[in-house]
């Protein structure tokens, strides 16, 4: 009997002892360290307006349509949301659907045809039609950007080759100069639109 109290008693000890340390002390250590070396990140990477408030996230896309859901001429559109409406982030996920699947197949019809009426006929990058797999990516790839700035142009009565440079200066280059492909944050570039 008197083994056993010892033995709960070591063993309730240790696991106070690093609930305490693994779940309080380490925990309060990564969020100075965060905070300290890496503010912006660690706070969710949080873009402001001009006075303070907050737009947004780089992080996470946004929708740019009006309120019937037709999508706004004058900004860049981003990827699909595979987050029921809008980037909802609390509903982030995938549609795990597979290519045959009739849902997904339905899906890129009537997108084909949202980006065709948008943007007119041509090749449509893959990006334009599929959601991402968090469907919340911000980012879209280049080619995705560079079929949109015609549009864009028009609508805000300025030269496309403004609008080019714009998305020039937005073009993220690869991950550690080889990883994944150049790509464009629309919420950045779209903020940047709106500040011309």
């Amino acid at each position: 009997m008197r083994t056993t109290l010892r033995t709960t008693g070591v063993a309730v000890r240790a696991m106070a002892v690093f609930t305490l340390l693994l779940g309080v002390a380490y925990m309060l250590l990564i969020t100075a360290v965060g905070q300290v070396a890496l503010p912006f990140q660690a706070n969710g990477s949080l873009i402001k307006t001009a006075d303070g408030q907050v737009s947004g996230s780089q992080l996470i896309g946004q929708s740019f349509t009006d309120a019937d859901g037709n999508a706004l001429p004058q900004y860049f559109q981003s990827r699909p949301s595979a987050a029921g409406d809008g980037y909802d982030s609390t509903a982030s996920s995938g549609s795990n659907w597979g290519p045959e699947n009739e849902d997904l197949i339905a899906a890129i019809e009537e997108r084909t045809a949202a980006s065709v009426e948008l943007d007119g006929s041509g090749q449509i990058p893959a990006d334009a039609l599929t959601a991402s797999a968090s469907g919340l990516d911000p980012d879209i790839s280049v080619a995705n950007a560079e079929r949109q700035v015609a549009r864009v142009a028009e609508a805000r009565g300025v030269s496309a080759s403004e609008v080019e440079s714009l998305v020039s200066e937005h073009t993220i280059s690869r991950d550690l100069g080889y990883l994944g492909d150049p790509r464009v944050n629309v919420v950045e570039l779209n903020r940047a639109l709106d500040a011309l």
